[in-house]
């Protein structure tokens, strides 16, 4: 979904596509800038999500951790048809209590906070 989930202002080994960046291969435009990016650590990273009750994430929902502060963005969501669940993905703090799968966090929508779950996608095989 680019202009959702990537654009200028993301990065392929944030949005988990490093599996189709080949750094090792001949130069291309951005290689340097994504090796250093590597090298330094990624600051935040994208995940997919479950919610746990009755809503629909947004994109431009804000993403909290348990304690209520404010980690990242929705960047995508909707309702799935196959699970019966809202389900979205979204750009959090790279920090494993956020990006691992199981870990429960919260989305605020219209005063309201909904609980989520962080799901490998793609989120029904």
């Amino acid at each position: 979904l680019y202009g959702n989930d990537i654009s200028t202002e993301t990065n392929p080994l944030e949005a988990g596509l490093g599996w189709i960046t080949k750094l090792s291969g001949d130069p291309f435009v951005g290689k340097s800038s994504i090796l250093k990016m590597k090298e330094e650590g990624l600051s935040r990273r994208l995940v997919g999500f479950v919610v746990e009750e009755r809503g629909i994430p947004r994109s431009g929902y804000d993403i909290c951790s348990e304690e209520g502060m404010v980690i990242g963005q929705v960047t995508s969501g909707t309702q799935s048809p196959v699970l019966g669940k809202g389900i979205g993905l979204g750009y959090v703090e790279n920090n494993t209590a956020y990006t691992a799968e199981g870990s429960l966090l919260g989305i605020t929508a219209r005063g309201q906070t909904l609980k989520v779950r962080v799901k490998k996608t793609p989120f029904h095989k």
